[in-house]
């Protein structure tokens, strides 16, 4: 073979291997989540930012992987299925506190379930539930153990109401409408959802509840080989639900006007509704405070499923670094979301 032949030889290959790795980098970033279609709530911004161009314009291609619920989530993970997974922040703990993991916390896009408590309007105050009947999903579920926490804060003797374990969210809302019960926990969602409210009332509202139980729900978790191999993605990733998030803050009905397709159960005014009670619930900085993490560990070591499991430090199971970056960058949002580490 002639000296060009072999020239052009390794010229084939050289651009065989260029065409080679830029496959490899250009293979999607997949973001496992834990609903099937967006729902209503600022977690939403994941698929929303797929939809609306945000982690295109980031240069970085996202697919999602929609699984039911946290255990499949980190199945899934841990399974190399995917290279972020929305899970809950009790699993993650669980987790850790068994025998370690290589999964780190690096953003919350929904740091918060939008929990609110309702009763019936007879019932001026939280102090006038004392005696009275609340509902509940089970004895210790997370409404259950978050909201005597709530009301706890405000002064309710919690060990004297009587608790109903009723269910789902919906039929404790029918039992309240229903007089069945004198007040009970659930997303703001199914409250809008309730058709005749004028019998109800809200008596602690999301961003109270909220306030009296800091307790972040769900984290964005990455292993750490993929903060390594990709952490420019990863950071890309951030970036973009940051954006979206500071978007929607400042524009509501941009969030509701973005839902609509999505939201066959919930007509465009309903969506609007919503939008305007999420005001302090984006995670404009990320969703990542120290303090309110650091309060969510605590809360949960208090509960019954944590009970005999080893104590666990903030950094083996957070990496503030790759969101301290983005805020670097982007600078920090003064309107919510505190970026205290």
């Amino acid at each position: 073979m002639g000296m060009h032949a072999n020239g052009l030889l390794r010229a084939c290959m050289v651009a065989w291997l260029a065409v080679a790795a830029g496959g490899a980098a250009a293979e999607p970033f997949r973001l496992i989540v834990t609903h099937l279609e967006p729902p209503l709530v600022p977690n939403s911004v994941m698929d929303l930012a797929v939809e609306l161009g945000y982690f295109d314009r980031e240069g970085v291609e996202v697919e999602l992987v929609r699984v039911q619920q946290t255990p499949s989530a980190i199945s899934a993970l841990q399974a190399g299925e995917g290279e972020m997974a929305n899970i809950g922040v009790d699993a993650l703990l669980q987790l850790v506190a068994q025998g370690g993991s290589d999964l780190r916390a690096v953003t919350s896009p929904n740091k918060a379930l939008p929990f609110l408590i309702a009763s019936k309007s007879s019932i001026a105050s939280p102090a006038d539930l004392q005696g009275r009947s609340f509902g509940v999903g089970r004895v210790g579920s997370l409404d259950h153990s978050l909201s005597m926490k709530v009301l706890g804060a405000q002064g309710v003797d919690t060990s004297k109401l009587e608790i109903l374990a009723l269910g789902q969210p919906p039929v404790r809302a029918q039992a309240l409408a229903a007089g069945q019960v004198d007040a009970t926990t659930m997303s703001i969602g199914v409250w809008l959802s309730i058709p005749d409210k004028s019998a109800l009332s809200v008596l602690v509202d999301q961003d109270a509840y909220f306030a009296a139980a800091p307790v972040v729900n769900k984290v964005n978790v990455v292993r750490e080989g993929v903060l390594a191999a990709r952490g420019d993605e990863v950071r890309a990733v951030l970036r973009a639900l940051v954006k979206i998030s500071r978007d929607f803050a400042a524009n509501p009905d941009g969030w509701a006007d973005a839902m609509v397709p999505f939201s066959a159960g919930a007509d465009r005014a309903t969506l609007g509704a919503l939008a305007a009670t999420f005001g302090a619930s984006w995670s404009v900085n990320g969703g990542m405070s120290a303090e309110e993490l650091s309060a969510t560990q605590e809360w949960l070591y208090q509960t019954p499923d944590f009970a005999g499991l080893r104590a666990v430090e903030l950094g083996e199971w957070v990496d503030f670094g790759p969101i301290d970056a983005v805020l670097a960058e982007l600078g920090t949002d003064a309107s919510g979301d505190p970026a205290g580490r």
